[in-house]
C-alpha cells in the first residue's frame, strides 16, 4: 500500500461523508427560509450532487460493476439521471414560490432512498469484495477529480454553503471539522511525497 493510500480516505469513506454533507444540506431547507437562504441551499445541495453523481460513475459504478451482479448497481445511474432531471426543474424554478419547495422534497426523498441503497448494499460489499489498498487508491483518483470538477465553482460552493447554513451551529462545526481533516490529509500526502523524493 502505498503511503499516500494510507493516508487518504477510502473511497467507500468519502461516498458515506458526501452523503452525510448533502443530508446535513437538504436538513437546514425550510418551507419558512427566506428565498435568499433557499437558494444558497438549493445551489449547494444541487452543486453537490452533481459533483457526486460523477464521481461515482465514473470511478465507483465502474469498479462494483465488475466485481459484483447486484441490481442496485445497476439501478444506480439511472436514479443519478432521475435526480439530474429534478435538479434542472429546481434551477428553473423560483424559490418564492411553493412548486420549489415541493421540488426540493421530492429530490430529497429519491436522494434518501438511492442513499440508503448505496449505504445498506454497495458500499459494505465494495468493503468486502476490495482490498483496502484499492479502495484508498480509488480514493486518491477520487479526490483528484473533484478538485477538477469544483474547479471555479468553488467561490460559488463556498458562498452558498455560508448562506444556506448561517445560524446553524451544527453545520458550522462540521464545516469546521471537514476543513481541518482536509488540511491534515493535504499536509499529509505533502509529507509523504517529500519523504519519496529523499
Amino acid at each position: 500500500m502505498s503511503a499516500l493510500s494510507k493516508l487518504s480516505p477510502s473511497i467507500t469513506d468519502m461516498i458515506r461523508m458526501d452523503h452525510s454533507h448533502v443530508m446535513l444540506a437538504f436538513h437546514q431547507y425550510t418551507g419558512g427560509a427566506s428565498p435568499r437562504v433557499k437558494k444558497a441551499l438549493t445551489t449547494h445541495i444541487c452543486t453537490a450532487l452533481e459533483i457526486h453523481a460523477t464521481l461515482e460513475e465514473e470511478f465507483f459504478y465502474p469498479a462494483m460493476r465488475r466485481i459484483s451482479s447486484d441490481p442496485v448497481v445497476a439501478k444506480s445511474e439511472p436514479e443519478h439521471d432521475e435526480m439530474r432531471q429534478m435538479i434542472a426543474q429546481l434551477r428553473a424554478s423560483k424559490t418564492i414560490d411553493a412548486q420549489h419547495d415541493r421540488l426540493l422534497m421530492e429530490l430529497m426523498r429519491a436522494v434518501l432512498h438511492h442513499v440508503a441503497d448505496e449505504e445498506t448494499v454497495l458500499l459494505p460489499s465494495a468493503e468486502k469484495l476490495l482490498s483496502a489498498e484499492e479502495l484508498g487508491e480509488m480514493g486518491i483518483q477520487m479526490s483528484k477529480r473533484r478538485l477538477q470538477l469544483v474547479g471555479n465553482k468553488a467561490g460559488t460552493i463556498a458562498a452558498s454553503g455560508i448562506v444556506g447554513f448561517s445560524g446553524s451551529t451544527t453545520a458550522i462545526v462540521l464545516a469546521l471539522a471537514g476543513g481541518i481533516a482536509a488540511g491534515h490529509f493535504l499536509k499529509g500526502a505533502a509529507d509523504a511525497r517529500l519523504q519519496s523524493r529523499h
